[in-house]
């Protein structure tokens, strides 16, 4: 059962506790957490994105975290451009790590509160968020009102995985959700350990198709067929031990975490009255970026 109060309290001492959590590997060129940003984002390279975004004068990072997204963000926008960050518990651990950039600010904001105060914006940036509020379709609409004309919104939520990773990551979340952090932690630290063994492992496995279980016919490394289909054992040697246990942590704690179909955000933005001009579906979740269209 999800708890939003839990789930707050959760993402607040995560930030607290980790700061500059993915910070450095986001902002560093060619990083894995920086190429998966771009590619379900439908870029090639930073470059691309910075000629995206040439001529968006105002962006809005709405569930901005630490601020790691805002900074990237930032980096490659013209000094004119405004951007605003707006968190609901790490707003001030973000206008922190960010308070030598001149053109950026950040606000305590609930997605599923009254954003009209933040003014209008031509390009929205949610990602890893939604899927952490108790409506995520009532916040995504809330955000699509601050859209200025022919502005576009890009979202990235969970989607629906095979039945048994969902059984799996809903037994491990109702079984930590009450604990404390440093009792989230040390499960996570666990679950780290898990993956990183199996990373290790330097083996495929051809499987057959399962439908029942949601697993294709294909060809796998080890740690990453059970990520996909039986439990998130996250390991990227490219960050830091803690980082990564951070990403699991981020994962099983907080008890709101919605998971969602691509038809499912597709209407989301056909009902906004926006066109879909960038979608994209992997293992892990789904990216949809939509512009407004004129009433």
């Amino acid at each position: 059962m999800t708890d939003p109060k839990q789930t707050r309290r959760s993402f607040r001492e995560k930030w607290a506790n980790s700061p500059n959590a993915s910070f450095a590997s986001t902002l560093t060129e060619n990083s894995k957490v920086q190429n998966w940003i771009l590619s379900r984002n439908g870029f090639s390279s930073l470059n691309e994105l910075g000629l995206y975004l040439e001529t968006k004068s105002r962006i809005l990072d709405a569930g901005c975290g630490n601020g790691r997204i805002t900074a990237l963000l930032s980096s490659i926008t013209p000094a004119a451009s405004e951007i605003v960050g707006i968190d609901l518990n790490a707003d001030q651990v973000a206008a922190q790590n960010l308070n030598d950039v001149p053109n950026v600010f950040f606000h305590n904001k609930d997605l599923l509160g009254d954003l009209e105060d933040l003014g209008t914006f031509d390009f929205i940036y949610c990602q890893e968020v939604l899927h952490h509020t108790e409506n995520p379709k009532k916040a995504f609409n809330n955000l699509v009102n601050l859209l200025q004309d022919s502005g576009e919104i890009a979202i990235y939520v969970y989607r629906k995985k095979a039945p048994t990773r969902e059984f799996v990551d809903d037994f491990v979340r109702d079984a930590i959700k009450n604990l404390s952090y440093e009792g989230g932690m040390e499960v996570a630290e666990q679950i780290t350990e898990l993956g990183k063994r199996l990373s290790e492992i330097d083996a495929t496995i051809k499987t057959p198709a399962i439908p029942v279980l949601g697993i294709p016919e294909g060809e796998h490394k080890i740690q990453r067929f059970l990520y996909h289909f039986f439990m998130k054992a996250f390991w990227n040697p490219e960050l830091s031990y803690h980082d990564n246990t951070v990403v699991n942590y981020d994962w099983y704690h907080p008890s709101t975490c919605s998971r969602h179909t691509i038809e499912e955000v597709h209407n989301w933005y056909t009902e906004a009255n926006l066109e879909v001009i960038h979608s994209f579906e992997d293992e892990y979740g789904i990216t949809v970026r939509g512009k407004k269209l004129p009433i």
